[in-house]
């Protein structure tokens, strides 16, 4: 995963994302997942954490978290955050999926892991991913996984609505599509599955940005922000429904490991 594109991105990404409206309803969304998934005294391995908002969040809840990204600019705004907030707990290390054998498999298994907000769509393998963290979470841990999925009726009316066409189909295009120099991936939610299945179980399936829209929305979003927030209500009642996890700007996952 290119490092030096999310170190671009770090200074700002709060502005941009965590603090705008439409940000954090679907970071809420997510913080239900893992609530559940996550307790205190757990201890849990976080992939692309960017600026650290969901480790900060769980260790607030007494789950401790070792928060990892490519990116050293966002590993940095990460210890900041935790050092700001005094999250003791979250430890914040420059590595990369891609490189996740590199942790000690010899030490206690991890209860967990997660990934949010797309980090899995710039990994050209993911069964490589699900096998290692195979090897470093213990049996019954939980995974919870949040990608970016191929059919988002959401973005093709936005975009079609604006004349391009090619943005709102992007995510079908064969080997996925090309952003700022990097492949970006939008493999569905049964080849995910499928990449993990050896490894885990599935236990849920979930939709994010079914009915509320997604990010790039955020300037019609806060022109409509009471109807945004009773769409993520009414979102967050049918998330798990049959279908709807399929047709999400991103879908989330909870595993089981075998």
């Amino acid at each position: 995963m290119p490092a030096a594109v999310f170190d671009l991105l770090a200074a700002d990404y709060d502005a941009q994302f965590n603090e705008r409206l439409l940000g954090g309803v679907l970071r809420r969304a997510t913080w239900r997942w893992l609530d559940r998934t996550f307790g205190p005294g757990d201890r849990v391995l976080e992939l692309n954490c960017g600026t650290g908002e969901d480790a900060v969040h769980l260790a607030a809840r007494g789950v401790r978290v070792l928060a990892t990204d490519a990116s050293a600019a966002m590993v940095e705004q990460t210890r900041t955050k935790a050092a700001r907030m005094r999250a003791a707990l979250v430890e914040a290390r420059q590595l990369e999926i891609e490189r996740l054998d590199a942790l000690d498999a010899t030490a206690v298994p991890w209860d967990g892991a997660f990934s949010n907000f797309g980090g899995l769509n710039c990994v050209a393998d993911l069964a490589r991913t699900a096998q290692t963290l195979a090897r470093l979470i213990k049996p019954s841990g939980r995974v919870v996984l949040c990608v970016m999925g191929p059919v988002v009726p959401w973005e093709w009316v936005w975009f079609l609505a604006r004349g391009r066409p090619a943005r709102a189909f992007r995510r079908l295009a064969p080997g996925g599509a090309e952003w700022r120099g990097m492949t970006v991936r939008y493999p569905s939610i049964g080849a995910t599955r499928r990449a993990f299945a050896p490894h885990f179980r599935t236990r849920r399936a979930g939709g994010l940005g079914v009915l509320v829209p997604p990010p790039y929305a955020d300037g019609w979003a806060e022109r409509h922000a009471e109807l945004v927030r009773r769409l993520d209500r009414w979102e967050r009642r049918i998330e798990e429904w049959p279908l709807v996890a399929w047709i999400g700007d991103h879908y989330l996952l909870e595993l089981e490991r075998r």
